[in-house]
């Protein structure tokens, strides 16, 4: 049996907004990732995702309305919701999200990693 601890995975993270897979329960990933800055506005049409904050600060904008998450804090990201996470300064986070589910949804940008790219296949 595996083990694994999210903070020594990020050791081998070393590009903001590239979600790296590190796990898998059924049919969701578990995924860390560096982020600094914006991502993009985007949304999910079919799956939820959940952000849990490891170190620093995450904020998810939503059309109208915003959450901020600290260290400790999780938030889920109901499907079909508009969002933007936006890190002032460098935060860890690790992400559960539905094998399906596309970086940036339907929204392509220089940023948007491929499930392959996040499984460390290319």
């Amino acid at each position: 049996m595996k083990t694994g601890n999210f903070l020594t995975e990020l050791d081998h993270v070393d590009e903001y907004w590239s979600p790296r897979v590190v796990g898998r329960v059924n049919d969701q990933f578990i995924k860390v990732a560096k982020l600094k800055g914006s991502l993009t506005w985007h949304k999910h049409d079919d799956e939820d995702e959940m952000f849990y904050i490891l170190k620093g600060q995450l904020i998810i904008e939503y059309e109208d309305d915003r959450v901020v998450l600290n260290e400790g804090d999780f938030h889920v990201v109901p499907k079909g919701a508009m969002h933007n996470p936006v890190a002032e300064e460098e935060c860890w986070i690790t992400l559960i999200e539905t094998v399906s589910t596309k970086h940036t949804g339907d929204v392509l940008i220089d940023k948007t990693k491929s499930i392959e790219q996040q499984l460390g296949e290319s």
